[in-house]
């Protein structure tokens, strides 16, 4: 008889005992915030590399932007030397003023054709084989750079893909002749596993077919372009400034663009 009473004794206090509290979950909103995450400051687009630079970065990226300030020094020396050092400035600029007065000169008994357009293959293609090397370390993250990130470089980059690596033999071949930055070409033979000794004997002809074009030119112009090249040169100085005007007018209006 007195198991009952017990037994509902026992029922009701464990309906008025309090449930236990329930333990915060690990990662809750209450609990601490973790610290966000430091910004890599080499994590920029406009480097070609990913990450802290290695020296072969440095010294490569070094290599291409002492190129491009090589040509901009020797600008305002392009129109004095067309008409009186026409085959130094080809040695030393490859431009195409440059060539086809070299080759009139040969034309007119004032040096040599053969001597012209070895200097002119050597002048258009010294700094090739950096871009070839930047293909081959830093991929797309140059080809990018190369073609203009934000406007172009995706749509060109959908396309090398697309074509695939096989279309780099005649795209180097032709590079001088094609409506894209010969450097932009060299980059993707150098992504694309393209070997030294290869991309060089391509570049090799396909400058040869170039400066060959060119010096033809020339050579079928003969007086008349000496004319001209010794006429700029006559008034090389106003050239020369009218040339760094529009450059620094270029590059003004580009960065504006960019901002």
């Amino acid at each position: 008889m007195t198991e009952e009473p017990t037994a509902a004794a026992e029922g009701l206090s464990a309906q008025q005992a309090p449930a236990p509290e329930s333990q915060p979950e690990s990662g809750s909103e209450s609990g601490p915030e973790a610290p966000p995450a430091a910004k890599d400051p080499w994590d920029d687009p406009r480097l070609p590399w990913e990450g802290k630079p290695r020296r072969v970065d440095i010294l490569l990226w070094a290599g291409i932007t002492l190129s491009g300030l090589y040509y901009l020094v020797l600008l305002p020396f392009r129109a004095n030397l067309v008409g009186t050092h026409p085959v130094l400035l080809e040695l030393l600029n490859g431009s195409t003023e440059a060539i086809i007065s070299a080759a009139a000169f040969a034309r007119v008994g004032h040096g040599s054709l053969a001597v012209a357009v070895a200097a002119g293959v050597f002048g258009v293609m010294k700094f090739d084989l950096l871009y070839w090397l930047a293909g081959r370390i830093w991929g797309e993250r140059i080809i990018l750079l190369l073609s203009g990130r934000r406007k172009h470089g995706p749509k060109f980059m959908a396309r090398v893909h697309r074509w695939g690596r096989k279309f780099t033999w005649p795209a180097v071949l032709l590079a001088p002749f094609l409506p894209l930055p010969s450097p932009l070409v060299y980059a993707v033979a150098g992504w694309a596993g393209m070997s030294w000794v290869t991309f060089l004997i391509l570049d090799l002809i396909s400058e040869l077919a170039w400066v060959g074009t060119l010096a033809g030119l020339g050579y079928a112009l003969g007086h008349h372009a000496v004319v001209v090249a010794e006429t700029i040169s006559h008034y090389g100085l106003w050239i020369s400034i009218a040339l760094v005007v529009l450059v620094v007018a270029l590059q003004v209006r580009s960065g504006r663009m960019h901002r």
